[in-house]
């Protein structure tokens, strides 16, 4: 983490006493205080200072507080910024639409040193987090990167990561599910890193006990991603895409409803995607083939019949012609 010292806060403020009143405050606790009056452009403004966070007035006279907030929170690059809009009214419509536009917190001017220096420090440390874990997850995408080139005949991630985000908003889920799927699908091949090339590539059938290795692979992946409790969802892809409707699968022998509903969703793409991709063992498969090959296991009893069905009528849908 980093000290109060080296932390820069920015306040956008039209009234300048209001500015001086918290400049006093975090200057005696030292932060490095940034000072602006709403005029200038707002997103220059913060790609060449670099705040850690922002108090912004809901109600400028030159420019809407609440429109600020929202153009922060809908950037890429500026929405990990904390922002806590400061308000002279203690008005609950204001209140609301500031949860509205994305503001992590709303205070009440004249300011209170204890409650602003308490709300700085929890919302700093919680975007320092945040960062902390995208820097993971940027190791993570890479070692991912690092294994598809190790198995060069496999589908290329970003056409499967296409496919997995389309049939989720076919499905009409909620953003976060869409979310965990897209990231499952980009690095859910991450648990074959134990496993040896001379078992991965193999051209014949595999014995008793390379099954056994193989099949180890979604416990190492969900093993990855205990540590990032927002994660959790994606682990139980990881841990449970191999079970069956039937209860034949693996790890855990799961049957019917048991099984993760995003875990259900996702094995019927990953299934299709192994069909029709070439392998070292097997050459790929149209996408019709495909599809009468996932039927095929609905009515054995082994996947969903109802997200076959809905899976098989979104590629037709998508690729007509195959």
């Amino acid at each position: 983490m980093k000290s109060a010292s080296s932390q820069r806060i920015l306040i956008i403020d039209g009234h300048p006493y209001s500015r001086v009143t918290a400049t006093d405050i975090l200057l005696l606790e030292n932060y490095s205080v940034l000072e602006s009056d709403g005029h200038e452009d707002l997103l220059s403004l913060l790609s060449r200072t670099q705040p850690d966070l922002i108090l912004l007035d809901a109600m400028m006279p030159s420019q809407e507080g609440l429109g600020l907030c929202q153009t922060i929170k809908q950037t890429a690059t500026t929405a990990m910024i904390p922002v806590i809009l400061m308000s002279a009214l203690d008005d609950p419509l204001l209140r609301h639409r500031s949860r509205e536009v994305g503001a992590d917190a709303y205070l009440l001017k004249p300011l209170d040193r204890v409650e602003l220096l308490a709300r700085i420090e929890v919302l700093i440390q919680k975007k320092q987090l945040a960062e902390w874990v995208e820097q993971i997850e940027q190791v993570l995408f890479r070692v991912a990167q690092a294994i598809e080139h190790r198995y060069p005949e496999t589908s290329p991630r970003p056409s499967f990561s296409t496919l997995v985000e389309g049939f989720a908003r076919f499905l009409h889920l909620p953003e976060s599910a869409c979310q965990d799927l897209i990231f499952a699908a980009r690095l859910h091949d991450l648990g074959t890193v134990t496993i040896p090339d001379a078992v991965m590539l193999k051209q014949g059938g595999l014995t008793a006990e390379e099954r056994a290795l193989v099949k180890q692979h979604v416990l190492v992946g969900e093993k990855i991603f205990e540590p990032l409790a927002y994660r959790r969802e994606v682990g139980q892809i990881m841990r449970h895409h191999h079970e069956r409707w039937d209860g034949s699968g693996y790890p855990d022998q799961l049957k019917g409803a048991e099984i993760p509903y995003l875990a259900q969703v996702f094995q019927v793409i990953d299934i299709f995607s192994a069909l029709t991709s070439d392998r070292s063992y097997k050459a790929a498969i149209s996408t019709e083939a495909a599809l009468k090959t996932l039927e095929q296991e609905a009515q054995s009893g082994w996947r969903n019949p109802d997200l076959v069905e809905k899976f098989a009528l979104f590629m037709r849908q998508a690729c007509p012609q195959n």
